[in-house]
C-alpha cells in the first residue's frame, strides 16, 4: 500500500531530478536551488493531481485494518 501511494509522487520527482541534472551536466550550471525548485513544484503539481487518490487509498486502507482488529483478537 505504501510503495502504491507514494510511487506517483515519488516517480515525478525523480523524473525531474534526473531531466534537471541532465541539464545543469550539459550546460554546467551547478546552482542548487536549480534543481530543488522544480522538484517542488513537480511535487505539489502531483499532489494536486494524485493527492485525492492517495489520500481515499489510504483511508479505506485504515477502516480496513481498524475494522479488521476484531476479527484478530479474538
Amino acid at each position: 500500500m505504501l510503495l502504491m501511494v507514494s510511487a506517483p509522487l515519488l516517480l515525478a520527482v525523480l523524473v525531474i531530478g534526473l531531466v534537471v541534472s541532465i541539464f545543469q551536466a550539459a550546460t554546467q550550471i551547478n546552482e542548487a536551488t536549480l534543481s530543488f525548485v522544480p522538484k517542488i513544484i513537480g511535487a505539489v503539481a502531483v499532489l494536486a493531481v494524485a493527492g485525492p487518490w492517495m489520500l481515499s487509498s489510504l483511508v479505506e486502507y485504515i477502516r480496513a485494518v481498524l475494522l479488521s482488529i476484531p476479527a484478530a483478537v479474538g
